[in-house]
C-alpha cells in the first residue's frame, strides 16, 4: 500500500517514500485524520478498516480535541476511550501550550 501523491503534503516531515503505511498505521491515520481534508479522509476509510481507525483514537493521543470529538460520534467510540478527550490529557496539553 502506498500514499497517494495527492497526499504526500500531509507528512511534510517524513520521507513518504519511506513511509510504510501498513506498518506505521496509527502515524498515518492519525496524520490524515487530524490535519487531512475530505480526499485523505476518504483515503484513510477505505485502506483501513473501522476497528483500526478505532484502536488509533484509543491509543494516540495527539489528536485536537475537536477532531477526537468529531470522531468519538461518527466512530461511535465512548469518549472516555478516546486518549486526546481525557481530562489529564487536556491538562497537560494546557501546561505545555496554554493559548
Amino acid at each position: 500500500m502506498k500514499i497517494p501523491k495527492s497526499l504526500h503534503g500531509y507528512f511534510w516531515d517524513v520521507d513518504v517514500r519511506k513511509l510504510d503505511p501498513e506498518k506505521k498505521p496509527y502515524f498515518v491515520i492519525n496524520r490524515l485524520l487530524d490535519k487531512g481534508d475530505f480526499k485523505a479522509i476518504r483515503w484513510v476509510m477505505k485502506k483501513y478498516s473501522k476497528k483500526q481507525i478505532k484502536e488509533t483514537f484509543e491509543k494516540i493521543r495527539d489528536f485536537n480535541v475537536k477532531v477526537g470529538n468529531f470522531w468519538s460520534l461518527f466512530l461511535e467510540i465512548p469518549a472516555k476511550d478516546i486518549v486526546c478527550l481525557q481530562p489529564s490529557y487536556q491538562k497537560m496539553r494546557r501546561m505545555h501550550w496554554p493559548y
